[in-house]
């Protein structure tokens, strides 16, 4: 077995499938980070790092890849001539265990869903593993670490070689464009992948979703999903499993029903009723007491780089949403402030339709700083829109500016519609930036 990558992901499948029998050999396009290379030098796995050796590669008997190689990679496109099989580390990591899935995806809100069932879980006393995108490689878990269920959250992109692999309990939450430099600018191959997160899925299991998201509601026209159907809204109707009723959620299973006055909530906004709803659905699916959920849904804190609060500078808020990398998310964040902003976004632009956020960007925004490598695209959309727009090559520039523009009352927000790795490592690497300037001022 070939591993490509070695990260989280990577690392962890490599682990899994020694101490299942492969023969296994890890290859990086770039320097592996070195947790990872002591990991795999303590396991006496074979690694190679700034270069992928071909013969090694296309001598598998099967791939892992790792999320974030694109098919069109150079060595994908060999290993797909030469006809070998290629799976995601989620998959791998289903062959060997019988524990309950339950698995959260969509365009936004996923960090927040996952985080937040876990969290109910946990706190409900259950054996409960955090693994995908959050936490640690559910491979590495699954070899070392073992529990009786997993929270996992999916991108599209681990979702695209999962094969037969189930979810116990799927979550989709939203499908917006999202990541279409991936899916060759065709949004239904998108759309494609989120819904193998249902595949597999029987009778026996469970499909929660939003009731009013216009592209699940065209795919389920004429998809047949087998599982049991748990759709949700912030509205009130006889099909709904989950709705809001006289300010109270609702949550209606074959467990009983729970209810829950929305205020007590800890997390605000639509967009996070949206997210504690699944949560709570999922979490009734699987018996938790309802005073143990009303619990964990009124005390978690929320996710780090997703609509976080800074600090308060001379009356001016600043928050760091950096999480929000595409446009959809930068509509709810812009949604639940309420006062002029200082918005600064760009980065590496995966497809967007900025569209979405005209309206609300011109009617709260008394700026626009465009932080990233090329903003060609940002400028052709909002030039003549909004009065000030300023464009920065970094952050502390893109944060002093910000400082010097915004007004008494105001919120500079950093919710970026868009990947980071233009200037970054990662979305986490952006916010984290964006704290410490910010504290610097």
């Amino acid at each position: 077995m070939v591993i490509l990558g070695a990260g989280e992901s990577g690392t962890g499948a490599a682990i899994l499938a020694q101490a299942r029998g492969w023969d296994v050999f890890v290859s990086d396009s770039a320097v592996i980070r070195p947790p990872y290379r002591d990991l795999l030098t303590q396991h006496g796995i074979a690694w190679e790092e700034n270069h992928h050796t071909e013969a090694l590669i296309l001598n598998a008997d099967e791939v892992v890849k790792s999320p974030g190689i694109p098919d069109r990679a150079p060595v994908m496109r060999q290993i797909v001539a030469r006809g070998i099989p290629v799976i995601s580390e989620i998959e791998l990591a289903g062959r060997y265990t019988a524990s309950k899935m339950i698995c959260i995806t969509g365009s936004n809100g996923k960090t927040t869903t996952t985080m937040l069932t876990h969290h109910i879980l946990s706190q409900a006393g259950l054996d409960v593993g955090l693994a995908g995108n959050v936490g640690n490689s559910l491979a590495l878990q699954v070899a070392e670490t073992p529990h009786a269920c997993y929270v996992i959250e999916l991108s599209s992109f681990q979702l695209d070689n999962m094969y037969d692999f189930k979810a116990d309990i799927a979550i989709l939450l939203n499908i917006t464009p999202d990541h279409l430099d991936r899916y060759g600018y065709n949004l239904q191959n998108y759309v494609d992948a989120k819904f193998r997160i249902i595949q597999n899925q029987t009778e026996q299991d469970a499909f929660i979703f939003w009731n009013d998201d216009p592209v699940i509601a065209r795919e389920l026209s004429r998809r047949r999903p087998q599982a049991a159907l748990y759709p949700f809204s912030d509205c009130c109707h006889p099909s709904l499993k989950g709705y809001v009723s006289e300010g109270k959620i609702m949550i209606e299973t074959l467990n009983g029903t729970f209810d829950m006055e929305r205020n007590s909530l800890s997390l605000k906004g639509v967009h996070n009723l949206y997210n504690s709803m699944a949560a709570g659905i999922a979490a009734r699916i699987l018996d938790i007491r309802n005073e143990k959920i009303r619990a964990s849904l009124s005390d978690f804190t929320g996710v780090e780089h997703r609509l976080e609060t800074v600090v308060r500078i001379r009356g001016v808020d600043y928050i760091n949403d950096s999480k929000a990398t595409n446009v959809n998310s930068c509509w709810y964040a812009l949604q639940s402030i309420h006062t002029k902003l200082v918005l600064i976004l760009g980065g590496t632009d995966k497809g967007n339709d900025y569209s979405e956020i005209e309206a609300l960007v011109m009617k709260k925004a008394r700026a626009l700083i465009f932080l990233g490598v090329d903003n060609t695209k940002l400028h052709a959309f909002f030039d003549g829109k909004i009065e000030h727009i300023a464009d920065a090559r970094s952050m502390e520039e893109a944060v002093n500016t910000a400082y010097r523009l915004a007004q008494k009352g105001d919120t500079v927000l950093l919710s970026p519609c868009c990947a980071s790795f233009d200037l970054f490592k990662n979305y986490e690497d952006r916010g984290n930036r964006f704290k410490t300037c910010v504290r610097n001022l």
